[in-house]
């Protein structure tokens, strides 16, 4: 536990750094935790998988008002998609701990409010994602294995609503799944 509790310190201890002004570099603050997800990423993973056994989906490593900060560490259970996020008055960083995650952008139509598609990445244990603060920008995630938990740290600064567009909305694409088909190349030895 002591190696696990010190990766999650040493997390806390860069979001810290890093988020001490108003626009920090958040393509190092990227580097910095995803050299520590690297260094640990079998005990980190083990411990965060018991953690998710006793029930806990999310964790508040630290949460502040000035200059506002939270960081978190969230559990996605197989398959699960987060509804899509608008942060109009904050930045962020999401990083995978363990597991691998699917990440949507989208540019909003300031007039018509219409989505646009920006983009897709794929995380895993020690990649990042991160968004400055801008109105017209949203993004989801979702977890890509029909199987297995994945775990994520989430760093946000600034104004932090709590408000969630909903996935319901109109003009909020689908996600795509494509059916998998398995082929044989030749034939099986035994």
């Amino acid at each position: 536990m002591g190696k696990y509790m010190h990766s999650l310190k040493s997390l806390r201890d860069i979001a810290l750094e890093y988020a001490r002004v108003e626009h920090p570099d958040l393509a190092s603050m990227a580097r910095e935790l995803g050299r520590v997800v690297h260094g640990d990423t079998t005990a980190l993973s083990a411990r965060l998988a018991a953690v998710h056994r006793r029930g806990i989906d999310t964790r508040v490593l630290i949460e502040r008002r000035q200059p506002a900060l939270r960081v978190l560490v969230r559990a996605w259970p197989p398959g699960q998609r987060m509804p899509l996020l608008d942060h109009t008055d904050c930045w962020g960083l999401e990083l995978a701990l363990h597991g691998a995650l699917e990440w949507q952008a989208y540019r909003r139509d300031p007039h018509s409010g219409e989505l646009d598609a920006q983009g897709r990445n794929w995380l895993g244990p020690g990649d990042a994602n991160w968004f400055e603060r801008d109105a017209s920008y949203a993004h989801r995630c979702r977890n890509l294995s029909r199987h297995d938990t994945a775990y994520t740290l989430h760093v946000y600064g600034g104004e932090l609503p709590d408000r969630r567009d909903s996935e319901s909305r109109a003009n909020a694409p689908a996600w795509l799944v494509q059916a998998q088909r398995s082929q044989f190349a030749g034939t099986l030895a035994h």
